[in-house]
Order: structure tokens, then C-alpha cells, then sequence
């Protein structure tokens, strides 16, 4: 981070937010108004902003991304329209995993127990064979263990144990998903 106080400016370099720049026009030229189908043209743009996309992988257009660098999309994984990345720190998604429509996986947060709120970020990773469904947030620093489920409208707020069902506002592990 530049700037400990965000108060009295921004938290990131000039440079960063020129890229955040260049990807805006990109992602609301070409990213956005896409067609559907055409999920090889939005990992080609992905990888052209230092995201790491594997084989496969299907990014809807109507997915917000903050930042494409902070971004490590493993083979397979789906991202459904409407679903938020907000990237300020890395995101690492899993083989065959899936983020349903309307998914916020969010890296920052600001520290409130300090003056000027300085911004925190800490990366998310959700492992191989996943699925968040519609609406889960998920809180920076969180690990979403391989074969994990969670449910509708979750809030995630800790680490989620492998091959488990998990949902509820905050998010709790209910019982154990047969492995696929």
C-alpha cells in the first residue's frame, strides 16, 4: 500500500491505478459486451492483464474484476455473470470449481482500529471442485477447502473444511459431501 491513511489519499500507486485504468476501458469495451460464448476471448483478455487462466475456464461477461493480475483461474472453473472479484489482493480458484451468479469474493478491508483506516488486503483461495451458489460472500483471508459446497446467500467469514457442506450467515460446516 502507498498511503496508510485513506483519508487523505489513495492506498495504491499512480501505477497500479493506470493499469486499473487501462483494464476499465478493456473490460467495458471488449469484456463486458461480449458474447456469451466466447469465454476463449475473455481469458485471452484476462491473461493479457497478467491473470493466469488455465484450460477451460468460463468467465461470463457480466463478472466484475478489480484487478486481472491478482487473478489465478485454474482448468476448468466457471464464474457466473454477476459475480464480483475484487482482486486487491489474489484470488486463487480451483480446478472444476464454479462461483455462481452473483458471488463476491472480496480481498480488502480496511483496519478501523487504526487512524486513517489503512486498507488490508489478504487473498482468498478456494480449492478444486467448489461450488459457492448464488449470492456467498466470501471475507479476505479465507481458504475454501477442495470438494467444498456452500450454500445460497452464505457469508464466509473463516476457513471451510474440505468435501463438506457448508451455509448460513456466518457460514458453518452442516455435514460431509460424498467425494466426486
Amino acid at each position: 500500500m502507498v498511503n496508510q491513511d485513506t483519508l487523505t489519499g489513495p492506498s495504491f500507486s499512480v501505477r497500479n491505478r493506470l493499469a486499473r485504468l487501462a483494464w476499465g476501458l478493456i473490460y467495458n469495451l471488449f469484456f463486458r459486451f461480449s458474447p456469451k460464448p466466447l469465454h476463449s476471448w475473455r481469458s485471452f483478455l484476462l491473461r493479457s492483464f497478467g491473470a493466469r487462466v488455465g484450460r477451460g475456464v468460463h468467465v461470463y461477461p457480466g463478472v466484475k474484476i478489480w484487478a486481472p493480475w491478482n487473478l489465478d483461474l485454474s482448468d476448468g472453473c466457471g464464474i457466473g455473470s454477476g459475480a464480483i472479484l475484487y482482486s486487491q489482493g489474489m484470488i486463487r480458484i480451483g480446478r472444476r470449481s464454479v462461483l455462481s451468479q452473483g458471488v463476491n469474493i472480496c480481498t480488502g478491508t480496511h483496519d478501523y482500529t487504526k487512524p486513517g483506516m489503512p486498507l488490508v488486503t489478504r487473498g482468498i483461495t478456494i480449492g478444486a471442485n467448489v461450488w459457492l451458489a448464488t449470492d456467498v460472500f466470501v471475507h479476505p483471508g479465507v481458504t475454501i477447502g477442495d470438494g467444498c459446497v456452500i450454500g445460497a446467500r452464505a457469508v464466509v467469514v473463516k476457513d471451510m473444511p474440505e468435501w463438506t457442506i457448508c451455509a448460513g450467515h456466518p457460514c458453518k460446516p452442516l455435514k460431509p459431501r460424498q467425494k466426486v
